[in-house]
């Protein structure tokens, strides 16, 4: 039986297909995206554009990489709201008594597409998020890193659907695949596996690799920075930003890896022959 979670990601629709000059009519799975509005006691922090599932690790993830929270206790219910006009696409997060929230600081609370989870920002300030730099002594080897896109690929369950989801997933230093989830926003699928890691008191993530499927940009490394994660590897390309990013984090970034191959963008100490 397919779980509930892979089912929520896609929805069937009906399409006429061309193909040499022939049209057929054929029932498709597409990727769903739909708006989830995340609520601190009430009141409005942030509109992201996402593929439902997981919802709470979203939620919790936001929380997370905006700096609302940073540890577990802090954090008592993420809970459905109930008084929305839409409840199935509405949050509301609960905190622990003596936790300040500056809602002036918080700046993507309007709507963030799911492409972009940078949309909103005021500036460039607001951007720069600040958590310390990597500490970690993990060493892997290449020939690991080299398995992992294959590895992430297997656990689609979504993408294989629809071939419209992007996915993070956190492996450990033998390979192991330890969670992975999928999303129509490349942001949305690292909060979601950042929000399980604290909601399950794994972080930080400071003896794992986090692989994304798509390019990493300057928030896939400040968001994988929140969580501890010393190295980064995407199976595109990184962005200029990121790569300054990491080089100032101490995180090892790894872009193009696939093929056989890989392009080490900082910190290749981590990265074993």
């Amino acid at each position: 039986m397919k779980p509930a979670e892979d089912s929520a990601a896609s929805s069937a629709t009906e399409i006429v297909r061309w193909k040499t000059g022939r049209t057929t009519h054929h029932n498709d799975q597409v990727a769903r995206e739909e708006p989830l509005e995340i609520r601190v006691h009430g009141r409005s922090v942030a509109v992201t554009m996402r593929t439902p599932g997981h919802d709470r690790e979203l939620a919790a993830g936001f929380l997370l990489t905006e700096r609302i929270v940073s540890e577990r206790k802090q954090l008592v219910e993420i809970a459905t709201c109930t008084a929305s006009l839409e409840p199935q696409n509405t949050l509301d997060v609960f905190l622990a008594p003596g936790v300040e929230v500056d809602f002036a600081r918080l700046t993507r609370h309007v709507f963030a597409t799911s492409s972009c989870g940078l949309c909103g920002k005021a500036s460039i300030e607001a951007v720069k998020q600040h958590f310390p730099p990597v500490t970690s002594n993990l060493t892997i080897s290449a020939a690991i890193l080299l398995e992992l896109p294959a590895r992430m690929r297997k656990a689609q369950a979504a993408f294989a659907q629809t071939g419209g989801l992007h996915a993070a997933a956190i492996f450990d230093t033998r390979g192991k695949l330890l969670v992975l989830r999928e999303d129509v926003g490349r942001h949305n699928a690292v909060d979601k596996i950042l929000g399980h890691g604290f909601l399950e008191n794994l972080l930080p993530f400071n003896a794992h690799i986090l692989l994304v499927s798509g390019r990493a940009s300057f928030e896939i490394l400040q968001k994988s920075l929140a969580g501890g994660i010393p190295v980064v590897c995407a199976v595109s390309a990184p962005s200029s930003l990121a790569v300054e990013f990491a080089r100032a984090s101490h995180q090892t970034l790894v872009g193009f890896l696939r093929e056989g191959g890989m392009n080490v963008y900082s910190h290749p100490e981590r990265v074993a022959a």
